[in-house]
């Protein structure tokens, strides 16, 4: 069901310099209640400019899982524990999704 009036949930995408890094942090944020849950996919590859130098690094993406309560925490506390200067931190709403599955996030929070 998509509920466009109102978003409740939002998945938030966060780079990493390593999967280690990524584990470390995402068991922080599930134990500390600021999200439900991590979905971790090590060694992606990223292409981007950084102080005018082309980089090539192989990274670990985590997407998030949690509530319109908790996202600004979430966000804040992300940037505290990271290690890069200007972590790459994306907030994307959920439009809807299994309603079960959305009801276990709720739950979990």
């Amino acid at each position: 069901m998509i509920q466009t009036n109102s978003i409740e949930f939002y998945s938030v995408y966060v780079t990493f310099s390593n999967e280690e890094e990524a584990v470390k942090i995402s068991n922080q944020l599930v134990s500390e209640g600021l999200a439900a849950c991590a979905n971790i996919m090590p060694k992606i590859s990223s292409v981007y400019l950084w102080e005018g130098k082309l980089q090539n690094v192989s990274e670990t993406l985590a997407f998030y899982k949690t509530n319109v309560n908790k996202i600004e925490k979430l966000q804040s506390r992300t940037k505290e524990l990271h290690s890069y200067e200007t972590p790459c931190i994306l907030i994307l709403p959920i439009f809807g999704g299994e309603p079960g599955y959305l009801d276990w996030v709720r739950n979990s929070l």
